[in-house]
């Protein structure tokens, strides 16, 4: 991940997140005025308004089309763009969700882990992520997808330890091909009720998710690695039910929020991939208190000193949901002594 700071002439700042290469995200920004379309982000945007960030997203575009456009460009501009939201909270004194029009100030959490490396750790934490008061959990990547066996003994004992009164999904990283797919999704959907199956296959694979969203007994998730809405749109033209924009990489929240209004027209679900740091989570949790629908968000609970410790503010989790700050912008600050710590 790479973080943005965007300081205004009044003394203003705004945070944002880049899920992306943060070295190539950190060369778009900085570099340099060059032929049409091609220019660097901090040149383009210096001297113009802060608080019309719709304007500015599409002077980024329009800058970067010759070498952006989609990919990492899209990701730099989605931590310039959150940034600029939060300068916009900040300046009128309100939290982004406000400023978007609150929906609602909570908004359930489902846990985010990764599997262990055995059926009993896996049970473990899901069952202490259950004490703690989450109503879903979500497991994947690790060993998972290699091995029927080790799948199903992990499953078995997670699905145990939680019952069957908490949702349970699983993300497979993006690790099988359509027909394993078309095999391995019937037996997990029936045997251990998930609530999705995420990305098992391959991200240009539209046919696989096409086949695979007609054929499984419950729903598909996707598009954690998508930037464009119209990549989105492919997967929901092909059966997708739910969408998984990272608002680190989709733009920002100016695409992101069109995302969810595009996923209410069509009754299906739009949900925030969250995995980064608390500038991520805060800027989601935004998002979902102003989205048309919010049925879950993910909520990441490894411990990690770059998500816990160098943001303060971030959203906390109360009787399974995410309670949504009403202090201004994103509601966050920075913690200096951690990133003394861990720059680079």
């Amino acid at each position: 991940m790479l973080l943005a700071r965007i300081t205004t002439d009044t003394g203003l700042v705004g945070h944002g997140e880049a899920v992306s290469n943060a070295a190539v995200v950190r060369a778009i920004v900085e570099a340099p005025r060059s032929m049409p379309f091609r220019h660097g982000l901090a040149a383009v945007l210096t001297g113009s308004d802060p608080l019309d960030p719709e304007a500015r997203w599409r002077d980024m575009y329009d800058a970067t089309r010759w070498y952006g456009r989609r990919g990492v460009a899209i990701h730099a501009m989605a931590a310039i763009d959150t940034a600029l939201w939060d300068i916009v909270g900040r300046h009128r004194g309100q939290p982004c969700h406000a400023v978007w029009g609150t929906r609602r100030r909570r908004v359930r959490a489902y846990a985010s882990v990764l599997f262990r490396d055995d059926a009993a750790a896996s049970a473990a934490l899901a069952a202490d992520l259950a004490a703690r008061g989450f109503t879903a959990i979500k497991f994947g990547w690790g060993r998972f997808g290699r091995d029927r066996a080790w799948d199903l003994a992990g499953l078995q004992s997670i699905r145990a330890a939680i019952g069957d009164g908490i949702d349970l999904m699983v993300d497979a990283g993006r690790i099988w091909t359509a027909d394993e797919a078309l095999r391995r999704a019937p037996e997990l959907f029936d045997r251990f009720r998930l609530l999705w199956l995420e990305e098992p296959l391959h991200e240009d694979d539209l046919a696989g998710y096409a086949r695979l969203a007609a054929a499984a007994p419950g729903w598909i998730a996707a598009g954690e690695t998508e930037e464009r809405e119209a990549d989105f749109a492919a997967l929901l033209d092909r059966g997708v039910k739910v969408i998984q924009p990272d608002i680190g990489r989709a733009g920002g929240p100016t695409i992101c929020r069109r995302l969810s209004a595009t996923a209410a027209a069509r009754s299906v679900w739009c949900l925030p991939h969250s995995f980064g740091t608390g500038v991520n989570l805060a800027a989601s949790a935004h998002w979902m208190a102003g989205a048309e629908t919010a049925p879950m968000m993910e909520y990441p609970v490894t411990e990690s000193p770059l998500r816990n410790r160098l943001v303060t503010g971030i959203p906390r989790m109360q009787g399974g949901e995410v309670v949504v700050s009403d202090e201004p912008g994103l509601g966050i600050a920075l913690d200096a002594e951690t990133i003394a710590r861990y720059r680079v």
